[in-house]
């Protein structure tokens, strides 16, 4: 599987330096009683605030000068119905910025050429310019990010039932945008969805075939009502499953190392109780999957291999995120591998960077572990790590001191590389999956949308509240 963002150093490395990270400072203030509320205003808040109000483009980051993500968007219009719901917005704001957002993307130009579009097909680049809309650099026409994108339009579809002229404006243009999507063209070695397409040089020589974060994307391709996939196609993606079965760090579950690989699909469909046959013969649920892999995290922490600074019980989560950059320094008579942006996970480039999404994004799954852990990891790191929208992207306590340029961030007094940026990819599994836990609200928004049950059902999944 290639690096989904693979380009980011290359696009990013002249605007490293545009910002001052916003660390090493106390916390501010709290806005609500419990942490886990507070978190999940401030990460809602950084989608409200950061987002371009009238074209919808979310940004990739911030407060480093940013292209915008078109995944970032998808979390963004679904994190809107949380903050409408908690009355930080009200429903009038909520459907202004998401009928703005959803007419932006209806109306922006799509074609083969290389440049002056936002996508081809009914699929968008991986990054738009933040002003313009359109391609950003040599990025590629993204399959997985445009299905993040479509959970938050799907979801916007659902959620907005009225009979308001606005409200079934969003449905129709939410319609308009999934059934523009040609699934069965991004097909170039049937029968798996290739990763994506460059004009330059044509479909990405890899596939969705195998266990991982693209489950919603098969989901939605299967039910498309206008270039569907066969639903033979699920079946041929699980027979795969079997190389990813394994019992390290715990359990018996599909492993894929990075933890959003377990968290996405899940943000918008609920596989708790409902099976398709492959995960039935293994006597669990894909819930039950990355509860898992969520003790398995915290599992590898304990055990703490690479003898990492920090790691246990009280501190633990790998995932892709930011990293101090790419290379090598002595710590304590030890040379230690240090990452840029990287897909970390147990036994996988971990170089000690851990990202607070990775629990976060998964306290639905494990509560019991996730809580206790986060709040002993902010009243330990806090005052480096916790800022205006929450917990930035990551940060390495074993990472104390180097004489090497750092490619994002700085180093902390008493608690080592911190990032300076917030991700908005990372930002969305921590404000969604806080509100599946404690209400289940997108998961209730999601059952209702027809197309996410019919693509459940013609994957073959059964029982649950599909009965």
């Amino acid at each position: 599987m290639i690096d989904r963002r693979f380009f980011l150093a290359a696009s990013t490395a002249a605007l490293v330096g545009a910002c001052t990270p916003r660390t090493g400072i106390a916390p501010a203030p709290a806005r609500n009683p419990d942490l886990l509320s507070d978190i999940q205003e401030r990460a809602f808040r950084f989608f409200w605030d950061t987002t371009d109000a009238a074209t919808g483009l979310a940004p990739d980051r911030w407060p480093t000068p940013s292209f915008a993500s078109i995944a970032a968007i998808g979390f963004a219009l679904t994190a809107y119905g949380v903050g409408e719901k908690h009355g930080w917005i009200t429903r009038q704001q909520h459907r202004d910025r998401t009928l703005a957002s959803l007419e932006f993307l209806a109306k922006a130009p799509s074609g083969p050429a290389a440049t002056g579009v936002s996508g081809y097909k009914g699929f968008f680049y991986h990054f738009l310019d933040a002003k313009t809309g359109t391609r950003y650099g040599r990025t590629e026409l993204s399959t997985i990010d445009t299905s993040l994108l479509l959970g938050g339009v799907l979801f916007a579809q659902s959620w907005f039932d009225r009979a308001d002229p606005a409200e079934a404006r969003i449905r129709d243009l939410a319609e308009q945008l999934y059934r523009a999507v040609e699934w069965d063209w991004i097909v170039p070695r049937p029968p798996f969805v290739s990763m994506g397409w460059h004009p330059e040089r044509g479909f990405i020589p890899h596939d969705w075939a195998t266990y991982n974060e693209g489950m919603i994307l098969y989901v939605l391709a299967l039910a498309s009502p206008t270039h569907p996939l066969p639903p033979a196609t699920w079946a041929a993606l699980t027979q795969k499953f079997d190389k990813s079965w394994g019992n390290r760090w715990g359990e018996p579950h599909l492993q894929f190392a990075p933890m959003f690989g377990h968290q996405y699909s899940h943000v918008w469909i609920d596989f708790r109780g409902i099976r398709d046959p492959y995960i039935a013969s293994k006597g669990i649920d894909y819930f039950e999957n990355s509860r898992r892999a969520t003790y398995a995290q915290r599992a590898y922490a304990n055990e703490n291999p690479g003898q990492k600074i920090g790691y246990g019980d009280d501190c633990w989560g790998l995932t892709a995120c930011d990293g101090p950059g790419d290379f090598k320094v002595t710590i304590d008579g030890r040379e230690r591998e240090f990452f840029s942006y990287s897909a970390r996970g147990p036994g996988e480039r971990d170089d000690g960077t851990l990202a607070p999404t990775a629990a976060l994004g998964s306290v639905a799954f494990a509560p019991e572990i996730v809580e206790p852990m986060i709040g002993k990891m902010h009243a330990r790191y806090g005052a480096g790590i916790y800022d205006k929208y929450g917990f930035l992207d990551s940060f390495n306590p074993t990472l104390t001191r180097t004489e090497r340029p750092l490619q994002h961030g700085k180093l902390v007094p008493d608690v080592g590389w911190v990032d300076g940026d917030y991700l908005g990819i990372d930002q969305g599994p921590i404000v969604l999956m806080i509100e599946n836990l404690r209400t289940g609200l997108i998961w209730d928004v999601m059952r209702r949308n027809p197309h996410i049950r019919r693509g459940l059902e013609r994957a073959g999944f059964t029982g649950g509240w599909l009965a």
